[in-house]
């Protein structure tokens, strides 16, 4: 037993308590739940199309590049079309996330490799777990299905995410990874991405690619 938990249960047998008492669970619950919420932008404030719309317009101001899609099947035929534009090789690497996996990649030219990279990848493609809105963020979540070496290490990354799946704010964007996962389930490693990595650490001049990909673009699936 660690000094922390030997200093706890001193603490507990002095009260009378075992520290598992439901009532007393509920009180913490309770105080918790009612505790002040920080304040949110007004901006993120919105819904449909013009919650899009926002987040296309804050996505695109960081230096990301944003395509609509009617449906999922349509996802591997926009990036295949992307590639063509930017006269990219037709490679992607992906993890295993099932969501990408049952597109019809076959309906495309499109060499897929799937699994963590090692940086020798210059596409990669991820699901996000969502986008907020007010800043034109996409967010990920590590895991196998979609590998955190994909978020920084090829030149190129491609987010698929579902426009149902946008919220408005950060704040109710952390309710959704807590309610989806569950208490003490978190993701290893959240990660918000605005745009595409860049520095100005040389004469305040913006370079894109600095610590991580040159390029971002994302793939809205519509409702």
């Amino acid at each position: 037993m660690s000094a922390r938990n030997e200093i706890l249960s001193s603490i507990r047998r002095s009260l009378g308590v075992s520290g598992r008492e439901a009532p007393r669970r509920q009180v913490v619950a309770d105080r918790l739940e009612r505790s002040p919420k920080g304040l949110i932008p007004t901006r993120g404030q919105l819904t449909g199309e013009a919650l899009l719309d926002l987040f296309r317009v804050q996505a695109e101001g960081a230096l990301a590049t944003v395509a609509m899609v009617n449906s999922p099947d349509e996802v591997p035929g926009a990036i295949a079309e992307y590639l063509r534009s930017h006269n990219l090789p037709a490679t992607i690497r992906m993890g295993e996330d099932p969501r990408l996996s049952t597109l019809p990649w076959g309906d495309t030219s499109l060499e897929i490799s799937h699994g963590v990279t090692q940086g020798a990848d210059l596409n990669g493609v991820s699901h996000a777990f969502g986008g907020v809105a007010e800043t034109g963020t996409i967010v990920m979540v590590s895991g196998p299905e979609n590998p955190s070496t994909l978020n920084f290490l090829p030149d190129n990354h491609i987010v698929v995410v579902s426009e149902k799946a946008i919220t408005g704010d950060y704040e109710t964007m952390w309710s959704k990874i807590r309610l989806s996962y569950g208490k003490g389930t978190m993701p290893r490693t959240v990660n918000w991405i605005t745009g595409p990595s860049r520095s100005a650490d040389i004469e305040q001049t913006i370079l894109l690619g600095a610590h991580g990909p040159r390029r971002l673009h994302i793939v809205v699936v519509r409702d």
